[in-house]
């Protein structure tokens, strides 16, 4: 009877440590207002920052363990965050439902222009579609900084130091943001995913910043507004890790001048 009840407890425990180690999960996405599955929902292991999406039936299967946490994020649908659980790993898979958003549309103003048929008067009116240039700086191996002509190189040369500072308060005090920041540039899937989007949203999760934070840091690393604001959410990713790169290097050489 002894015997017994050993093999009992060691099947048990061997559950159990089979059921923490899973390296993957599975689940179906289905809209909350109908059960119909959802496909193409981005979905993101907050924890191990990996990233995949919803086949044609709204299947997914992920890399996670317990107490994991994944985002699930649609069009039109509110985004949540679901919780890795050991029965889920147990039982193998789960049902997610969505639940969609109502439409809002913002009205749109259109500006007419009044012309004068003098081109010198009339051209004056056009607004300047782009009037940003970049400036690289020696020893640097990125593209250069972004900067409007009025402020000049001066502004380019002072301002790289404080988006140093800035990136630093921002996220000198949470490697593991910066941790995850380095693996997003590495996940294919993680990149794909943000090179189809241009809420922020999976960024705003992922770093553990609000989207004032996140357009703030964009913008102290001399990008336009132009470029905030049109730019694809992998494009912002770039962008960050380039200037956080950077800064390392002047953090660097000034240390060593010290």
């Amino acid at each position: 009877m002894k015997h017994y009840l050993n093999i009992i407890v060691f099947l048990c425990v061997t559950g159990i440590a089979l059921g923490q180690d899973a390296t993957s999960v599975l689940g179906t996405v289905i809209n909350s207002a109908n059960d119909k599955p959802l496909e193409s929902v981005n979905i993101v292991n907050l924890n191990q920052v990996k990233g995949t999406s919803t086949n044609e039936k709204g299947e997914f299967e992920i890399t996670a363990k317990a107490n994991d946490t994944l985002h699930f994020s649609f069009l039109g649908f509110k985004s949540i965050k679901v919780r890795v659980t050991n029965d889920w790993l147990k039982f193998g898979s789960s049902k997610i439902e969505l639940t969609e958003l109502a439409l809002a549309l913002e009205e749109v103003v259109v500006n007419q222009l009044t012309l004068t048929g003098y081109l010198e008067v009339d051209i004056k009116q056009v607004p300047s579609i782009n009037d940003n240039y970049r400036y690289q700086i020696s020893g640097l191996t990125s593209t250069g900084y972004e900067a409007s002509k009025k402020s000049g190189l001066t502004k380019v040369i002072g301002s790289i130091f404080n988006p140093a500072d800035f990136l630093h308060r921002m996220f000198g005090k949470k490697p593991n943001e910066l941790k995850k920041l380095k693996q997003m540039k590495k996940d294919d899937e993680i990149r794909n995913l943000l090179a189809s989007r241009f809420d922020r949203e999976m960024l705003t999760v992922l770093l553990n910043v609000d989207r004032v934070d996140l357009d703030e840091i964009v913008s102290q690393c001399n990008y336009s507004k132009g470029f905030v604001q049109t730019a694809n959410d992998l494009q912002i990713l770039d962008a960050i890790s380039e200037c956080y790169e950077e800064y390392k290097l002047l953090s660097r050489g000034r240390t060593n001048r010290i």
